[in-house]
């Protein structure tokens, strides 16, 4: 099976290349627009227990949909290709973000809010020198878990014509060839880990003041 996989990876390296940039392109993109929503939802969600309970029950209720059955229910709506699977990617991807948001905003102390008040901070002021820099430990956190999940799930979108390394694993159940779901899965894990490798060092870039 090794020598099938490394005849499979000589052959097909072009292939392969454009696969795997795909994958990236698409994961990227949904994570992107579903920070892009994520956090500010999950600011808004923090203001109070009613607000948290508007803005996350939707996104916890299209949550439990499985991302598969996501995707066929989008194609009568958006056709196939990488529209429906981005959508149904952010869509999985907003709830860790949001929800990290949310708890990461809820969890700065109140001296430190009313310390920032007391030496004259106006709101706008409070919010990009406190609340932020407070919150985005757990908002990083959010995101990188998306990263991963939106990763792993973007395999579905070759499913409905997205492409992507969910190309490989489609055509060796099709095929019935064990390297090449071996290959794809590989690809994949490969994929997942290296991005919380990056994700891990952009995050101690950003938080250097906690690994001092």
């Amino acid at each position: 099976m090794i020598a099938d996989i490394a005849n499979y990876i000589s052959t097909h390296s072009a292939q392969l290349a454009t696969q795997i940039t795909a994958h990236i392109g698409i994961s990227l993109f949904a994570l992107i627009v579903a920070t892009a929503i994520g956090v500010p939802c999950g600011y808004l969600a923090s203001k109070s227990s009613r607000s948290e309970v508007i803005v996350t029950a939707p996104f916890e209720m299209l949550r439990v949909v499985p991302s598969l059955a996501f995707l066929i229910i989008l194609i009568p709506i958006m056709g196939i290709g990488i529209l429906p699977a981005v959508t149904a990617l952010t869509i999985l991807a907003i709830p860790p973000v949001l929800l990290n948001t949310s708890v990461g905003f809820r969890s700065i102390p109140d001296f430190m809010v009313e310390s920032a008040r007391g030496i004259g901070m106006t709101e706008r002021e409070l919010l990009y020198k406190v609340r932020i820099p407070g919150a985005l430990p757990m908002m990083l956190a959010g995101i990188r878990t998306a990263l991963v999940e939106v990763i792993a799930s973007t395999t579905l979108a070759a499913k409905i014509g997205g492409g992507g390394l969910g190309e490989i694993i489609f055509t060796g159940l099709g095929l019935n060839r064990t390297d090449l779901l071996v290959l794809g899965g590989l690809l994949v894990a490969a994929l997942s880990l290296l991005s919380g490798v990056i994700f891990d060092a952009i995050t101690r870039k950003l938080l250097r003041y906690k690994y001092v």
